[in-house]
């Protein structure tokens, strides 16, 4: 049941009135939901209109009740929540829509409005709590959780588990993923130094967002992104006070914790001299190039959002933009490359990734068909929506070609999810970051050059 709001929680927006049952700050955009002409377009490209086939779980669909709620016709209740939270915030529609209308943002606002009315509660919302407040937010939470599972990972723990059946109380999908669990090392934000000079002559500066996720459960791609930038004659800064980007917290309707956020990565990398913020997350990208539209509202920190998403760049478009040199040494591998739907939806980011893997000698690539299409990973949607994910997981792994040794992609959640697609098909495909391709080449090319 929705909850009575307080006078303290409505709109904030000076001199103007609640639209219709929308009763929290940052309701659904009127200008975007009226660019919508339910054409259909985006239909097709609707991952979950295309498993379901229900037109309120397709992107024209949540419109229509986005708008509806603003009109006053329904009320934000379990049956709007639905489709809501359904939705994967892929964007695929976005790309499809040719209009322009920006379905994401639409989405986003109104997790936020539906969370207002109806809090999580019970186990689920301990564990919402728990995590997007008391851990992402927090560094030395999150690295002190990343060694407690490396503890669990090399003392032995973990092969107890695994024999003694304990996993088997977990619910499937959250066993599968502690099945694919990569190794955990130390945090680049941890061990690195606040600068890294390039090698060689220098072409500019760049501030490295290190993420959470991925300097917790993938600091070895970080690593290796700071190799290949300072190879490529880019000095490295990282700095120490960056946080979570607020991505989980704004796809799970937290707004303010995600502002919260915001503020404190801009004031951080705004303080930096780097022309420029460069990402290996492709989640994380997009959430930083959206700052302000999450701060649109905000008198002080609207402009700094302008000036701050200004630098943000996937690190693939920043090398491919930037210069880097394409490696010597051959690279003999079969590879696929999977398009991260924030990657390619959210920020635009298609030819860079394949330019760069296909200039490494020796490399193989071998075409994805629907290589765009959501694999389910979606931010904790595999987490949320277990069995939806799955179905699109099960999806994307048909497609994936026999012959492959490798898949390539730009988001460590995508990694996460297609490690577990290629153990629940008995698939032996290595899962790999594409600076991971292009680090491995430049190594086997020092490596021979001292030969």
């Amino acid at each position: 049941m929705a909850t009575a709001p307080k006078l303290a929680d409505l709109v904030v927006k000076k001199n103007e009135p609640p639209k219709g049952n929308y009763l929290w700050e940052d309701p659904p955009d009127e200008d975007k939901f009226s660019a919508c002409v339910h054409c259909g377009m985006c239909l097709e490209a609707c991952p979950t209109y295309l498993e379901l086939g229900h037109e309120h779980q397709s992107p024209r669909g949540r419109i229509h009740s986005i708008v509806a709620v603003a009109e006053g016709k329904i009320s934000i209740d379990e049956a709007f929540e639905d489709p809501m939270f359904t939705c994967l915030d892929c964007r695929a529609c976005e790309t499809a829509c040719p209009a322009g209308v920006q379905v994401g943002a639409l989405i986003e606002e109104a997790r936020g409005q539906v969370r207002q009315a109806m809090p999580l509660t019970g186990w689920q919302g301990f564990v919402s709590r728990f995590f997007l407040r008391g851990v992402f937010p927090h560094n030395k939470r999150l690295h002190a959780l990343g060694m407690l599972t490396k503890v669990y990972q090399k003392s032995g723990m973990q092969t107890v588990v695994r024999k003694s059946g304990v996993k088997k109380v977990l619910p499937d999908h959250l066993g599968a993923m502690e099945g694919i669990m990569p190794d955990v090392g130390r945090p680049v934000l941890k061990t690195h130094p606040e600068r890294i000079a390039a090698k060689g002559e220098e072409k500019g500066t760049a501030s490295m967002f290190t993420g959470c996720i991925m300097d917790v459960m993938y600091s070895d791609v970080n690593e290796a992104t700071v190799r290949v930038l300072t190879k490529n004659g880019h000095n490295v800064e990282i700095p120490k006070q960056q946080n979570c980007c607020g991505a989980l917290h704004v796809h799970a309707g937290d707004r303010e914790m995600g502002k919260k956020l915001a503020r404190q990565n801009i004031d951080t990398f705004l303080a930096s001299d780097a022309e420029h913020v460069v990402v290996n997350a492709a989640g994380c990208g997009c959430a930083l190039r959206e700052y302000p539209e999450l701060l649109q509202n905000d008198e002080e920190y609207k402009e700094k959002a302008e000036q701050f998403s200004e630098k943000v760049l996937d690190v693939s478009k920043y090398l491919y933009d930037y210069g880097y040199k394409p490696p010597k040494a051959e690279l003999h591998k079969r590879v696929t490359y999977h398009d991260a739907c924030h990657l390619a939806h959210g920020q635009g980011v298609w030819d860079e990734p394949r330019e760069i893997l296909e200039e490494i000698p020796g490399l193989e690539m071998k075409h994805l068909p629907n290589a765009d299409q959501c694999c389910g990973s979606a931010g904790i949607y595999n987490i949320t929506h277990p069995e939806m994910a799955g179905r699109l997981l099960d999806r994307k792994m048909k497609d994936v070609p026999d012959e492959v040794e490798m898949i390539s992609m730009g988001n460590p959640g995508c990694m996460l999810q297609m490690a577990m697609g290629v153990e629940k098909h008995g698939r032996d495909e290595k899962i790999v970051h594409t600076m991971q391709l292009l680090d491995w080449a430049y190594e086997r090319e020092e490596s021979e050059g001292d030969e």
